[in-house]
C-alpha cells in the first residue's frame, strides 16, 4: 500500500501540539533525573547529543506556550546541553523568605513562614516554626540532602563575612518511641546526655571532650540547651517542641570566631520556638 506523501510530511497542528509537549515531557524529565545528571558531567554518547538536538528544538518553538508550557517557572528548569542550565527562581521549594526588616541595630528577625515546605513527612504534624535574629548581611543558603545532617536539615544561612548556621529538625521517634507528642528537652535528658547523642548530628563526630560550656536557658516557659564545643568552633542551641527536637548550630572558621564571637553567641542565643 502505497502511504500518501501530504500524510506524512503535514500532520495536523493539534498532532503536532500533542506531539511535542510529549517530547517537552520527556525533556523535562529526563534532564532532572540523576543518573542524566551524572553522565552530562562526564561524557555524552550520540543517542543522548541527537535527544539534546530534539529537545532544544522543542524548546524553541513557539508551540511551547501554546502547549501549555510556561518557560517562567517557580522551579529550576535544567535543560540538556553541556552544564548550560537556565533558572528561573521564584519562591522555590523549601526557601520561602521569612526575614524581617533590619532593626536601629541592624539585625533580621528570621521566622519560619508556615507555607514553607519540608519537614512533613508521614504521620508528622507541621513543623512548629522557630525564630532567630541576625545581622543583616546573613542570607538564607540552599540546602543540599548530600550536607551534613541529610533531609533533617530544615534551613542554612550564611555570612561570608561572620560565619554561617543551620537548624536540624529530627523526630524525637529516631531515638525514643515513649516520648510523647509533645516533647520538652528535659523530656529527653539533662544537658549532657543530649549534647552526647545529638551532637554528632551538627558536627559529623563524637562531642567526647569537645564541650567547653554548656548551660540552660529558660523562655515562657520552655527550656533551651545551649552548648559551646571545640574544635570545631560551633554554638549549639537544642530544644524540642511537638514530635521533634530542634538542633540550632552556629560556627565560623578561626578568624571569623575570633573577630565576630559576639555576634555569633548572639545569634546562638536568639533561637526561640513561636
Amino acid at each position: 500500500m502505497r502511504i500518501s506523501h501530504k500524510s506524512v510530511d503535514q500532520p495536523s497542528r493539534s498532532r503536532r501540539t500533542n506531539m511535542e509537549t510529549a517530547l517537552l515531557r520527556y525533556c523535562f524529565n529526563f534532564s532532572s533525573h540523576p543518573y542524566h545528571k551524572k553522565i552530562s558531567a562526564h561524557h555524552r554518547v550520540d543517542g543522548e547529543t541527537q535527544r539534546d538536538e530534539r529537545c532544544a528544538t522543542a524548546l524553541s518553538r513557539r508551540s511551547v506556550l501554546a502547549s501549555g508550557f510556561s518557560l517562567v517557572s517557580s522551579t529550576a528548569l535544567v535543560f540538556p546541553g553541556d552544564g548550560l542550565a537556565v533558572v528561573k527562581q521564584g519562591l522555590l521549594a523549601g526557601r520561602v523568605p521569612g526575614l524581617s526588616e533590619p532593626d536601629d541595630e541592624g539585625w533580621r528577625t528570621y521566622r519560619r513562614p508556615d507555607e514553607k515546605s519540608g519537614g512533613h513527612g508521614v504521620g508528622w504534624s507541621p513543623i512548629i516554626p522557630y525564630a532567630f535574629s541576625v545581622p543583616q548581611d546573613w542570607n538564607e543558603v540552599p540546602v543540599s540532602i548530600a550536607d551534613l545532617g541529610g533531609t533533617e536539615i530544615d534551613l542554612r544561612f550564611a555570612s561570608p563575612k561572620e560565619g554561617r548556621l543551620s537548624v536540624i529538625v529530627a523526630p524525637v521517634l529516631r531515638f525514643a518511641d515513649n516520648l510523647g507528642d509533645d516533647v520538652k528537652i528535659e523530656n529527653i535528658g539533662p544537658p549532657a546526655k543530649v549534647i552526647n547523642a545529638f551532637g554528632p548530628e551538627v558536627i559529623g563526630e563524637n562531642v567526647e571532650g569537645k564541650v567547653l560550656s554548656s548551660n540552660v536557658a529558660e523562655h515562657e516557659g520552655r527550656l533551651y540547651y545551649q552548648f559551646e564545643l571545640e574544635p570545631p568552633h560551633v554554638l549549639i542551641t537544642a530544644t524540642a517542641a511537638g514530635n521533634r527536637l530542634y538542633l540550632f548550630s552556629v560556627t565560623g572558621n578561626g578568624l571569623q570566631w575570633k573577630r565576630h564571637y559576639k555576634d555569633l553567641k548572639r545569634i546562638a542565643s536568639s533561637f526561640r520556638i513561636v
